[in-house]
């Protein structure tokens, strides 16, 4: 098996897995039902629970928003926010959301018991999505029906790479953190995890890396230096997967694919490296029944059948597990929940409004979505519905047409 730090392409992620056998196709998600995934008798006679409706949001203040193109004034705070994140990361008595659950200082693999009473928001890969972050907040933090002061908030990772305003993305979440640590819990996402630094320079293990390469061209700037190396501390001990008490698991990627269960049966080692970069790296496949673990990229994918199988596995460790939320695959409609798992639901939600550069179809302008916590069944999925004009001005690349592989 090749070392961690291999160079891995997100394009060409999970291209050498072996299809087992593939027998369903994706549907949208407000067709579908939560069977609640239990292997029990009680639990089989249990009516499915409808997939929450799809809140469609367009009454956002878009005129505020406008206010942060460009990055707004973020980088005039900069060095106020470091300064301040620095002294939070040096302070081990005030804990982020959900760390009281850690086992351990450095438990990144959190078994939580109680979800708490005030709304729990997910946000997606942003991907230096400066307006798709405003625009969450505006709705978690300020919608006159559906926002609460008190609100809080899981990054699911990826906060930069893919171009867009990485570095105002990355000071504007260490606000939020420094702001009110108890309310924000970030997942370590692949792009974050992948950055490091070696001594001289910043380094990155997975493509596109335009983040690590800003920083260095930035090397003069200490202020923005300092802020990538607080990205590498705060990432380093990050949670990897998060376990709910009403069998939600939330991580960025996967889980534990089928090779590592017999060893994580025997260990109970849920912090062992292999399962720790699985939660982070592995990727759904829509159809699949299974998928055969593929340690040569750690872009694995998985199946319907391998989640189920997890999902026993991790109930036999005291961890029940029914359904799922991540991150980490760019759906073209921005979530997804596909029907081959119909008996262990997966919700995918990205917060993105723009068209990758490494995307080839779909449209510039894209509705970015969040997700609200709803126990006993998949998150409630929010369209934020960004008007077009508003993601031209932010990101005018994203207007052109996809570069063509045609010589002519």
């Amino acid at each position: 098996m090749p070392p961690d730090d291999t160079l891995h392409s997100e394009s060409e992620a999970g291209s050498c897995d072996a299809l087992i056998e593939s027998d369903h196709t994706g549907v949208p998600a407000s067709k579908l039902a939560l069977s609640g995934a239990s292997q029990t008798d009680a639990d089989a006679e249990r009516p499915p629970r409808p997939f929450p409706a799809v809140v469609e949001i367009d009454d956002l203040d878009w005129a505020a928003l406008r206010e942060f193109d460009g990055g707004g004034d973020i980088r005039a705070r900069i060095e106020s926010i470091i300064e301040r994140m620095e002294v939070f990361l040096e302070d081990p008595a005030t804990p982020m959301l959900f760390d009281a659950y850690r086992g351990f200082a450095h438990d990144r693999v959190i078994h939580i018991t109680s979800a708490g009473d005030s709304a729990l928001w997910f946000v997606g890969d942003l991907h230096g999505d400066l307006l798709a972050l405003e625009a969450a907040l505006a709705l978690i933090r300020g919608h006159p029906q559906y926002g609460s002061a008190n609100a809080r908030i899981i990054f699911l990772g990826d906060l930069f790479d893919d171009e867009g305003f990485g570095l105002e993305v990355l000071l504007r979440v260490f606000e939020l953190v420094i702001n009110n640590p108890a309310t924000v819990c970030i997942i370590a996402g692949n792009h974050d995890e992948a950055l490091g630094h070696d001594g001289t320079r910043f380094t990155s293990t997975v493509s596109p890396s335009d983040f690590s390469d800003f920083l260095n061209r930035h090397e003069a700037d200490q202020a923005i230096i300092r802020a990538g190396k607080l990205a590498l501390r705060l990432f380093q001990n990050a949670p990897r997967a998060l376990f709910f008490p009403d069998g939600l698991l939330v991580a960025h990627g996967g889980f534990p694919l089928a090779d590592l269960h017999p060893r994580l049966q025997e260990t109970g080692d849920w912090n062992a490296p292999s399962c720790l970069s699985d939660f982070v790296w592995a990727r759904a496949h829509p159809t699949a029944r299974k998928k055969l673990p593929n340690r040569f990229t750690r872009g694995s994918q998985f199946g319907h059948e391998d989640f189920a199988a997890f999902c026993s596995v991790a109930s036999s460790l005291g961890r029940p597990v029914t359904h799922m939320v991540r991150g980490h695959d760019h759906v073209e409609e921005r979530y997804q929940v596909f029907a081959a798992y119909k008996a262990n639901p997966i919700l995918t939600t990205v917060a993105l409004s723009r068209r990758l550069s490494r995307e080839f179809l779909g449209t510039p302008e894209r509705f970015p979505t969040v997700a609200l916590y709803t126990e006993d069944s998949l998150p409630q999925v929010f369209r934020l519905h960004i008007p077009a004009q508003l993601v031209r001005e932010f990101y005018p690349e994203a207007s052109e047409p996809p570069a063509s592989d045609d010589a002519s």
